[in-house]
C-alpha cells in the first residue's frame, strides 16, 4: 500500500524547499520529490554559484582601485581559478546539507529521483537505478522550475557555446567571451568575467542592457562597463554564429565577423513543464507555463504550482513567497500573494528595483513625478569612495501614491528592502521621504529621491521655494 501525504512538493529548489518546510511546520504529514542536487538552480546553478565567484571577481575589482583610497599594494595580485571553484562548490555543498539538515528536523519525507504525475492525487518517483515509488497526496504543490533557453540554430557543444549551467562551473577561462543577452545573467557573467582577464562582449537585442528594469540603470550600467573595457553592443543581434579554430565566429549586426573562444547565451529561462504527466491530471500550460492566480492555485483543484514553472515572476525569492502562499491555501487558509517583489543585480556597482519603472506606468497610463538623487553627493559615498550611481524615486502624479524605487550604487540590493517594505505596507512616497534614514549611509539617497519627487530633497539646489506659514 502506498504511502499517504497532506502535502506533495515536486522539485526541491527555493519555492519547493521553502513550501515542504512550511508545510511540515503547520504540522501537515510532507513529502518532497527532487531528482537532482537540493537547492534547486538557484543553489546549484545560478544565485548562490554566481555569488561565490563573483566575490572573487569583487575583491579584484576593489584591490585594482586601491589608490584611490590611499593604500598601496606591492607586488602582483593574482587568482587561482581551480581553487575558486573549489571554493564554490564548497558553498554548495554546505548548503545542500543544510537544506537536507533542515527536512530532517521538520521530520519531510525526502525522495530522490524523477516524479511524475500519475492520476488524481497520485505521484510516481523512479530513481536512478531504475527503481519506482508511488505515494498519494491531498494536495500537490508543482515546483519544477525552469532551464536555460538555447538557441537551436547554432552549435550544439555546450562546452563552447554554453549557457550559465556550464558556465558557471568551466575549469578553465577563455581569453575572449561573447555573451549574448544583456539581462541580469548577462550583465552578472560580464563584470565578473572581466575582472578575471577575460575578453568580454556583450550583445543586447533591446536598446538597453538590463531591458525589464528602469531604463536608466541599463544605461549607467553600460557606462561602466565601457570604462572598463568591455566591447556592449545594443539594438542590434548575433546574425550568424558557427564555429570556427577551436572557438566560434560570430556575425554582429552592421559589424564584420568576430572570432571568440567560447559564448555565453543568457536569453532567458524556458519552464521545465514538460514529461512530468500533467496530462494525467488534464492539466494545461500557456507556453509551457503552468497559470496559477494570486493563491498559487491552478486551474486543477489540489494542485499548485510555484517558482519559475508558473512564468509570475522567476526569481528564487518571489518562488519561497509563492511556496509558502500554496502551502497556506493547501491546509485551508486563504491567503493570496500580491506584494511588490524586488530585484537585484549583483554586478558591481549593484543594481535593484522595485515596484513599476517608468515605461511600466506609462504603459498603464498612469502619470508619474520622478525624483533622482546622485549616489556621489553623500557624505558616505565619499569618505568609502564609493560615489557612482543614484537612486531614482517615481509616485503618482496627483497624489502622493509611491510605484516604484530604482537604484545603481554600492550596496543597492541590499538598501532596496527600505523600498519594498514600503511599498508592501502602501506607504506614500511622502512617508518615505519624512523617514529617518541613519547617518552617514549610502540609504539616505532613498529619502532624498523620494523628497525630490516633491521638489523638497535638502541635498539639491532648489526647484522652488515654498513659503510656509504657521497656522
Amino acid at each position: 500500500m502506498s504511502e499517504h501525504y497532506q502535502v506533495a512538493v515536486i522539485g526541491a529548489g527555493p519555492g519547493g524547499y521553502v513550501a515542504a518546510l512550511k508545510a511540515a511546520q503547520m504540522g501537515a504529514k510532507t513529502v518532497i520529490v527532487e531528482k537532482h542536487h537540493l537547492g534547486g538552480t538557484c543553489l546549484n546553478y545560478g544565485c548562490i554559484p554566481s555569488k561565490a565567484l563573483l566575490a572573487s571577481a569583487e575583491l579584484m575589482h576593489k584591490i585594482s582601485g586601491s589608490a584611490d583610497l590611499c593604500v598601496s599594494i606591492n607586488g602582483t595580485v593574482s587568482f587561482d581559478w581551480p581553487a575558486i571553484q573549489k571554493r564554490k562548490d564548497k558553498v554548495l555543498t554546505k548548503l545542500r546539507g543544510g537544506i537536507k539538515g533542515l527536512f530532517g528536523a521538520r521530520n519531510v519525507t525526502l525522495l530522490s529521483g524523477k516524479a511524475v504525475l500519475d492520476g488524481k492525487g497520485k505521484v510516481k518517483v523512479t530513481d536512478e537505478k531504475g527503481g519506482t515509488t508511488s505515494f498519494t497526496a491531498d494536495n500537490i504543490i508543482l515546483a519544477t522550475g525552469s532551464t536555460p533557453a538555447r538557441i537551436g540554430a547554432w552549435p550544439s557543444d555546450p562546452q563552447i557555446v554554453s549557457t550559465s549551467d556550464e558556465a558557471l562551473h568551466w575549469k578553465e577561462l577563455p581569453k575572449r567571451l561573447l555573451i549574448v543577452g544583456g539581462g541580469v545573467i548577462g550583465c552578472e557573467f560580464a563584470c565578473m568575467m572581466k575582472e578575471y582577464g577575460v575578453e568580454v562582449t556583450i550583445v543586447e537585442l533591446m536598446d538597453s542592457l538590463l531591458p525589464e528594469m528602469e531604463t536608466a540603470l541599463g544605461q549607467a550600467l553600460a557606462g561602466a562597463f565601457a570604462k572598463r573595457g568591455m566591447k556592449i553592443f545594443t539594438g542590434v543581434k548575433v546574425e550568424d554564429l558557427k564555429l570556427s579554430g577551436g572557438g566560434v565566429e560570430a556575425v554582429i549586426t552592421g559589424n564584420k565577423p568576430m572570432q571568440f573562444d567560447r559564448v555565453l547565451v543568457a536569453t532567458g529561462r524556458r519552464p521545465v513543464t514538460q514529461d512530468i504527466g500533467l496530462e494525467s491530471i488534464g492539466l494545461q500550460t500557456d507556453r509551457g507555463f503552468i497559470r496559477v492566480n494570486d493563491k498559487m492555485e491552478t486551474a486543477v483543484k489540489g494542485y499548485y504550482c510555484i517558482g519559475d514553472a508558473n512564468g509570475r515572476c522567476l526569481l528564487a525569492h518571489a518562488a519561497s513567497a509563492q511556496g509558502e502562499v500554496a502551502v497556506e491555501n493547501a491546509l485551508g487558509h486563504n491567503k493570496e500573494l500580491t506584494m511588490p517583489v524586488p530585484g537585484a543585480v549583483y554586478t558591481f556597482p549593484e543594481i535593484a528595483s522595485v515596484g513599476l519603472t517608468t515605461k511600466q506606468a506609462q504603459q498603464q497610463n498612469i502619470p508619474v513625478r520622478v525624483g533622482e538623487f546622485p549616489i556621489g553627493y553623500l557624505g558616505k559615498a565619499m569618505a568609502v569612495g564609493e560615489e557612482f550611481g543614484f537612486v531614482r524615486v517615481i509616485r503618482h502624479y496627483h497624489d502622493e501614491t509611491l510605484l516604484g524605487v530604482h537604484i545603481i550604487g554600492h550596496n543597492a540590493t541590499e538598501i532596496i528592502e527600505s523600498a519594498a517594505a514600503m511599498l508592501t505596507l502602501k506607504a506614500s512616497a511622502k512617508d518615505l521621504a519624512e523617514m529617518i534614514f541613519a547617518h552617514p549611509t549610502i540609504s539616505e539617497a532613498v529619502k532624498e529621491a523620494a523628497a525630490d519627487t516633491f521638489e523638497s530633497a535638502m541635498h539639491l539646489p532648489p526647484r522652488k521655494i515654498t513659503q510656509v506659514v504657521a497656522e
